[in-house]
């Protein structure tokens, strides 16, 4: 079978024939640090623009970046230099060597992954445990536990601004213009907020009773929503929550065209495919990965894992699915298999 060459859609016919006989490659880190001994140690992985880096950061304060083209642990480089355990890493949109982390301790890093170097440094974000690059790369926003989003610029040394949430906030997205922010809570809604001022865009068409919020929010879970991602189209915005379930909102009238129920247990991240044919999400219970088609809502494939897969990431240009199994990095895909 051919590979598949950079942007190369697959039907919902041939997805099960193309990827059955695939297996995934490991790349995995044998360090004294590191055991594998936990399905939870590996928490966030994140894909350079253009497909050539992946980073993964770990709850151990691992955070390491990979050549998917050479699983060989030598042929990694480790950023050393978190105190705590790593909550997310992100690349910048734009650069494609520009490194994001964010520990649990409230430190935001930003590195230059050629040089190995960390570039820039943010303290004092409370317990944080989200981050989202604005599209153009010249800003991010860091949640912390407690409710509060910071904005952070990727060359100054504090927070160019702080605000407050009503409720906890977990994983934002932007839209790709940039100026909307997509903000899942602890109430299993989703706010709608402009950029960069973070004030509430959509409002209710109708009267309210007295004390409540004319602010539009989406809803589509009964427990707190706990991720959202938008659709590299922009025609749909993913939301995966701790009821297990990945609701699809249709963004030119923001209902809920279909959900997604074969997870059992929280929805920890949730990717699309480069073409956003496809959507996959990572759960914290169970096995298997569970592919979607974003249009029907027909289950495509299961691929096969040893545990539960809390992060997940479709490579930006290809087929090539990333995820987290029993504390290592796994990468199944056509061009994975020329290793």
């Amino acid at each position: 079978m051919p590979l598949l060459r950079p942007r190369t859609s697959v039907s919902v016919e041939k997805f099960p024939i193309t990827f059955a006989p695939l297996k995934a490659q490991s790349y995995s880190d044998t360090g004294p640090s590191r055991g594998g001994s936990s399905h939870h140690s590996l928490r966030s992985i994140a894909w350079n623009p253009v497909g050539t880096l992946i980073a993964t950061g770990a709850a151990d304060k691992t955070l390491r970046v990979w050549n998917p083209e050479k699983p060989n642990v030598r042929f990694s480089t480790e950023l050393k230099g978190h105190a705590a355990g790593i909550e997310k890493v992100a690349f910048n949109p734009v650069k494609d060597a520009e490194l994001c982390s964010v520990s649990s301790d409230g430190v935001v890093k930003l590195w230059d992954v050629r040089t190995k170097s960390c570039v820039n440094e943010v303290k004092g974000l409370g317990h944080a445990h989200s981050l989202a690059w604005a599209p153009d790369g010249s800003s991010l926003l860091v949640g912390s536990k407690n409710g509060e989003l910071f904005e952070i610029s990727p060359s100054q040394f504090s927070a160019v601004s702080t605000h407050k949430q009503p409720v906890e906030t977990y994983q934002m997205a932007f839209c790709w213009s940039g100026q909307k922010v997509f903000l899942p809570t602890s109430e299993g809604k989703v706010r709608i907020l402009s950029y960069p001022e973070l004030e509430p865009l959509l409002h209710l068409g109708y009267d309210v009773s007295p004390g409540e919020s004319t602010e539009f929010m989406l809803k589509g879970h009964t427990a707190p929503c706990l991720t959202v991602e938008l659709s590299p189209t922009g025609r749909y915005l993913a939301t995966g929550g701790a009821d297990s379930i990945i609701s699809l909102f249709d963004t030119k009238d923001w209902i809920c065209q279909r959900t997604v129920t074969r997870m059992v247990g929280p929805v920890k991240s949730i990717s699309f495919t480069f073409d956003g044919s496809y959507v996959v999400g990572g759960c914290e219970e169970g096995s298997g990965l569970e592919v979607t088609h974003t249009e029907t809502g027909k289950h495509v494939f299961t691929f096969k894992t040893a545990g539960p897969c809390e992060a997940v990431a479709w490579a930006p240009t290809r087929y090539c699915l990333a995820y987290s199994d029993l504390g290592i990095l796994r990468i199944v895909g056509m061009d994975a298999e020329k290793k």
